[in-house]
């Protein structure tokens, strides 16, 4: 697990001019003092090599018409529950392949949450703290790159593709920003050099020494910034191949299915292999205030081969043991259907699934009650949810931070990770 700094550390005068940086805001970044020179619990968690893939559902997927069916009762909606791999266990009718892997994944039916709009419901679901907080917090995404990720790899450790979170890294700095893809999962143009090799070379050691001497005499953050986001951009031109799928897709795009989303999914998987520790994909037009059960039907014919490709090609290559995988939005849909045949924001009992890295799969944790209207049995707050994806993946979900003198731990007070969940 990891660990916190000693307050001791950063209050220390040594401690902030080694470990402090001003930025744009007036704000100071986290002082990390003996920890930042240390090879202890960081190297130690990148032995293992722990990742995540978070599967986004942009506007918030019905718990009812996925993961959380009720069929007879009012709220139920057309879909029939459909067999799984677990006797006991049942999904939607339209999720047949990754119904067979069932065994792998823990179905939370009980989150209960705070944010109900989409802003904040998605700072939130990727932060756990509310966006109405005046800190800066990191997404899930900086958080994991920071202790699970390799600092000396030309890959970023953080990519996300399509429509995803809205923090960024918050207080953990631009070391640990999103390097993001649109939907049609390709490298921007720029990153094709239009100079020889040769001259890229003198070019950027020209831009190297011009910046070291400006540096010299103007240490704001916003210039550090350029320098470090210039350093990553040359780092990653290096190891860009990784991101071509081109060879390799032709054989697999039957099975993940030929969409935007199934070939992100499975460059997430070339990605997780190459060693970055977190990637998440987003799945747009789950907001579904109207015809909730055509958008959704067709957003599950999409999701349902590229999801169970994914844990299939996982599993196969030895990497799901040490992948996270989660599938979750901002919110749930109402239990009540609309007069537009719509479902609206909901958030007091809706559905998270995690699958690998060490989760109890063939199981549900949580219930709601006969019509999904609220929490029946073990709610679990966004607190709780962080905290077991840190727990899994070798975080302490208290781990403290600094911003200046002011303490931040990684999940707020009170959040325990969910035991039964975890190995």
């Amino acid at each position: 697990m990891l660990g916190g700094c000693r307050p001791v550390e950063h209050l220390s005068r040594r401690a902030l001019l080694k470990g402090t940086l001003l930025t744009a805001g007036g704000l100071v970044l986290p002082n990390w003092g003996a920890l930042f020179h240390s090879q202890t619990i960081a190297a130690e968690n990148q032995k293992r090599r722990k990742h995540c893939i978070l599967l986004w559902m942009n506007g918030g997927a019905s718990q009812l018409d996925t993961f959380d069916m009720k069929p007879g009762r009012p709220t139920g909606g057309p879909f029939r529950p459909g067999a799984t791999k677990i006797p006991g266990i049942q999904i939607c009718e339209y999720l047949p392949r990754v119904a067979q892997h069932v065994d792998k994944l823990a179905i939370i039916r009980s989150m209960r949450t705070q944010s109900p709009d989409h802003p904040d419901g998605i700072y939130h679901m990727h932060t756990c703290y509310k966006i109405s907080e005046r800190v800066p917090h990191p997404e899930i995404g900086a958080m994991i790159a920071k202790y699970c990720g390799d600092p000396n790899s030309d890959l970023p450790g953080f990519v996300r593709i399509g429509p995803t979170g809205n923090a960024g890294a918050g207080y953990l700095g631009p070391r640990y920003e999103p390097f993001s893809l649109g939907r049609e999962v390709r490298l921007p143009y720029f990153t094709q050099s239009y100079l020889s090799p040769e001259a890229e070379a003198r070019r950027n050691d020209l831009l190297r020494f011009m910046e070291e001497r400006f540096a010299q005499t103007h240490a704001a953050e916003p210039f550090a910034s350029h320098r470090e986001a210039k350093e990553r951009s040359w780092r990653l031109v290096r190891a860009k191949h990784v991101f071509d799928i081109s060879r390799d897709w032709p054989k697999v795009r039957d099975r993940y299915g030929d969409t935007d989303f199934g070939r992100a999914c499975f460059l997430a998987l070339k990605l997780v292999e190459a060693g970055v520790p977190f990637v998440e994909i987003g799945q747009d037009n789950y907001d579904s205030h109207a015809d909730n059960f055509v958008c959704h039907k067709a957003n599950m014919h999409v999701l349902d081969p590229a999801w169970a490709s994914l844990l299939e090609d996982l599993n196969a290559r030895g990497l799901l043991q040490d992948t996270l995988v989660v599938w979750m939005g901002e919110v749930g849909r109402t239990p009540t259907i609309n007069n537009r045949a719509g479902r609206d924001h909901f958030i007091r009992g809706w559905t998270v699934v995690l699958a690998g890295a060490g989760i109890k799969g063939g199981q549900v944790y949580g219930t709601t009650d006969p019509d999904g209207k609220d929490v029946k049995e073990n709610p679990v707050s966004e607190g709780d949810l962080f905290a077991t994806i840190y727990t899994a993946l070798g975080i302490n979900p208290r781990v403290k931070h600094y911003v200046g003198t002011r303490p931040i731990w990684a999940t707020p007070e009170g959040s325990q990770p969910i035991r039964e969940l975890l190995s």
